[in-house]
């Protein structure tokens, strides 16, 4: 599989997209399970770095998906997000390189991270943990920061927003897509006023889209009414390559570059970074 993902790497590099003027640090929410918040968390981290760009993945779900995808270890008892929420461990000392993957660089979860909601509880500045963690960190290093959030509007999200700049939220193409969605903005907007003023819902990314169901494109010209120039252009499909990468410890984007869903998420990368540049442009 090695000389596999290889090959897939180089034959995707096909010029460096514009690097962002400083660190872009994004937070992958949706409180709904099964929306494609790893899955796009992975894939366009992996996409992003095969063009240049330097970029951590900050794996913030107790069940470590994001770490699997990316070939990170996250065994029981591996130094991980845990211990830099609860312990003050440094952030810098769980960043591990992704193997095969220059430029890619993933911070473990364990299961530990699953009592972490609830030893957060007593902590002076628990909302703050993950922020205070980043903000000694030296991000200049990096061009992209992922957070990987759990499926839930707990804790541990709230950390994730409180610390980083945007929020990008995957919305499937499919029936109830929009349910608990003015939850999840309420919730953007409580962190914005009380813990992070510059948070901002930068980006929405339509998943699991089926071509052959009408519903599919009634959700999405519906999530493009609300949302405007804010949806991406680029759609995912479903795709079985997608679901099947990370068993291989690998993102689509190097299991099979050629798949449906590695090109939808390769386009929707580089829409991530041209849209950065010619807001900087403009400003």
């Amino acid at each position: 599989m090695v000389a596999e993902s290889t090959v897939g790497y180089s034959a995707r590099r096909d010029g460096d997209w514009p690097r962002p003027p400083r660190c872009r640090v994004l937070t992958v929410a949706n409180q709904k399970g099964g929306v494609g918040k790893t899955t796009t968390s992975v894939n366009l981290a992996a996409a992003l770095s095969m063009h240049g760009q330097r970029v951590l993945v900050v794996d913030l779900d107790p069940q470590g998906n994001a770490s699997t995808a990316l070939a990170t270890d996250h065994r029981a008892g591996t130094p991980s997000v845990y211990q830099v929420l609860v312990d003050d461990l440094s952030l810098a000392s769980i960043v591990k390189p992704v193997p095969d993957m220059p430029g890619l660089f993933c911070a473990p979860a364990t299961l530990d991270l699953a009592g972490a909601e609830i030893e957060l509880v007593p902590m002076v500045g628990r909302e703050t943990r993950l922020k205070r963690a980043l903000s000694s960190f030296d991000s200049m290093e990096f061009d992209y920061i992922f957070i990987d959030c759990p499926p839930s509007l707990g804790l541990l999200t709230v950390n994730a927003m409180a610390a980083a700049q945007e929020v990008l939220i995957p919305i499937q193409c499919e029936y109830y897509a929009l349910e608990g969605l003015s939850q999840l903005l309420q919730n953007v907007e409580l962190v914005r006023v009380h813990l992070n003023q510059t948070l901002a819902l930068s980006t929405i990314l339509l998943t699991m889209y089926d071509g052959r169901t009408r519903l599919a494109s009634q959700v999405a010209d519906e999530v493009r009414s609300h949302f405007g120039d804010t949806v991406l252009s680029s759609v995912i499909p479903r795709s079985v390559r997608v679901s099947e990468a990370p068993s291989y410890g690998q993102s689509v984007m190097t299991y099979d570059p050629g798949s449906s869903g590695a090109m939808a998420y390769m386009e929707a990368a580089r829409e991530i970074a041209y849209r950065a540049a010619t807001v900087a442009g403009a400003s």
